[in-house]
């Protein structure tokens, strides 16, 4: 190497450390101006982090002491200790059991906080009755599970009380591909005869 190149060489080592040397007193300038809105932000961010995983974490804790709950009151329905505290962590869970209950016993529960569980006993409570009005409501509900069974039941009560056409009517509402299909058609094969 020669000594222009080495002089070439050492200025560019010397350009680049003055840029380094730039670019941090650049960032420095930055900091010092903004110092406070750097802070407080870096402050909600770690307070946020830690509040999630606190949370989470709480909600971990809680949804497992809920199950082992739930399995109590399943196994014991006369635990009021449990029961009680089921209702303050989960009252969906609470509702099952108390579903679970009234069916062993034959009694009939309002349910407020579990969608589903609420269909299925107001569709219980129909059947009981043999109410075409509150069956037809059910199978007017948009997302109800059985929604096809309750338009079967309501065919079926509606040929108990001899209102044939009102029945076929009611089966051409459940689709082919129904699970009822084979009750469709044997009740559909009733109706050719009346």
């Amino acid at each position: 190497m020669s000594l222009k190149d080495n002089m070439d060489f050492v200025k560019d080592e010397l350009n680049s450390e003055e840029k380094f040397l730039e670019g941090f007193v650049r960032v420095e300038r930055i900091f010092k101006k903004y110092k406070l809105l750097i802070i407080g932000a870096l402050v909600v961010l770690i307070g946020g982090f830690i509040a999630y995983t606190t949370i989470s974490y709480l909600k971990e804790e809680n949804k497992f002491k809920a199950n082992i709950l739930f399995e109590k009151a399943l196994k014991d329905s006369k635990d009021v200790k449990s029961l009680n505290e089921l209702k303050e962590l989960n009252t969906k869970l609470y509702e099952i059991v108390l579903y679970k209950q009234a069916k062993t016993e034959g009694k009939n529960i309002e349910i407020k906080y579990t969608p589903y569980l609420k269909e299925l006993n107001t569709y219980s409570k129909a059947l009981k009755e043999q109410s075409v009005k509150k069956l037809n409501d059910v199978s007017m509900e948009k997302d109800f599970l059985l929604k096809e069974f309750a338009i079967f039941n309501k065919a079926l009560i509606l040929t108990k009380e001899g209102k044939y056409e009102e029945a076929r009517n009611s089966l051409k509402l459940i689709s082919k591909t129904s699970q009822v299909k084979d009750l469709v058609t044997i009740l559909n094969h009733f109706l050719l005869t009346k």
